[in-house]
């Protein structure tokens, strides 16, 4: 049998890309005309991006999962030593007061994306050869998490606690499906709770970020800027936005519009039709992935589709709600819509995995 193009996910997140690559254009333009006198600096960066990803879908969607399924450990393994080496001064590059890039001139990568992959891909294999067995939890699930508990904190000392909260909730997620007993998420949710809230305590800044959440008018020019600043766009965009490039917000009000608040002035120039409508298409696209993963008749295919969509899934309900200020900052950017090249060429690498039929063919 062929491998077939899945155009109901081809085609919403397309259009998503289509809208991603407009608004990196309208948010950075002015940035990008002042920091390097080039106002398309990071719509031609992203361009780039967007080819390399696209060749990632389509290495995606051809890859034999069989192979894959064998070397998960191994990829595991290298994610992990990449993870590590950002801890040697000099190796990693500093943005934001986080070490969590590799730099080749002006390219970044970002490790813990490619961490987010191999965890998928090494808990899909696990969990499909224990499949029959994981109500035994102390034999089966909890080995399986240590990796991804051992990755949560090497990405914990860049410090990026989005990142690792986002790869921990699909982790959390793909564990959910499997036959383990219910109980067994109790105790694992009382275990991330007290370690979520420890985590916080731990750091000052994180503390200033939750307290920005309840009351970001306490700090407005420090911790409760960024929100204060993506309300201010999102209110003045009304039912139709201020329309194509109306953006006010980002003339240096709101930093590196780009990347984690994009959203914000997608809302202020296109309002709040605009939004809905990106909304529905990422809903869409999200329920087509997941219907791909209960259609599939492998039960690896179907547990890296779980795996995968989890990932994008938990990372855009993260983003949107700190944008609105129904969540505290965490650093985490929009799939298929924010700057950056790690991001965009690994997710589309692996909504090609998502749309692979290639064992589905040989069953």
């Amino acid at each position: 049998m062929k491998n077939k193009i899945n155009f109901k996910i081809l085609v919403p997140l397309y259009l998503i890309l289509i809208i991603g690559i407009y608004m990196v254009y309208s948010s950075s333009r002015v940035w990008a005309n002042y920091i390097y006198n080039d106002g398309t600096y990071y719509l031609k960066r992203q361009f780039i991006f967007l080819i390399l990803g696209t060749i990632m879908l389509f290495i995606g969607m051809k890859v034999n999962l069989n192979k894959v399924k064998k070397h998960t450990g191994l990829l595991l393994l290298l994610s992990l030593v990449l993870l590590a080496l950002l801890l040697i001064p000099g190796l990693g590059v500093e943005r934001g007061g986080s070490v969590s890039w590799f730099g080749i001139g002006d390219f970044l990568f970002q490790p813990s994306e490619f961490f987010k992959i191999a965890i998928v891909l090494y808990m899909a294999n696990k969990l499909t050869d224990y499949y029959l067995q994981t109500n035994k939890f102390v034999k089966v699930i909890i080995p399986l998490l240590l990796p991804a508990i051992f990755g949560f904190f090497l990405i914990m000392l860049q410090p990026d606690f989005g990142s690792g909260l986002v790869m921990l909730a699909a982790v959390v997620i793909m564990c959910m499906v499997s036959k383990s007993r219910f109980k067994n998420y109790i105790f694992i949710g009382l275990v991330g709770t007290f370690a979520f809230a420890f985590l916080i305590i731990s750091a000052s800044y994180r503390v200033d970020r939750i307290l920005a959440f309840f009351n970001p008018w306490k700090d407005p020019l420090g911790s409760g800027f960024q929100i204060i600043q993506s309300l201010y766009a999102i209110s003045p965009g009304g039912l139709i936005g201020r329309g194509i490039d109306g953006s006010f917000q980002k003339f240096f009000y709101l930093p590196e519009p780009q990347t984690d608040f994009i959203f914000a002035i997608y809302a202020e120039e296109f309002g709040f039709i605009g939004s809905l409508i990106l909304i529905f298409l990422y809903i869409y696209l999200l329920n087509q992935c997941f219907k791909s993963a209960m259609q599939s008749t492998n039960e690896f295919a179907s547990f890296l589709k779980i795996g995968f969509t989890s990932l994008i899934a938990v990372q855009v309900f993260i983003n949107l709600g700190v944008v609105v200020g129904l969540l505290p900052v965490t650093g985490i950017t929009l799939p298929f819509m924010s700057y950056g090249g790690s991001s965009l060429t690994l997710l589309m690498f692996s909504m090609g995995l998502i749309m692979n039929t290639t064992l589905e063919e040989q069953t």
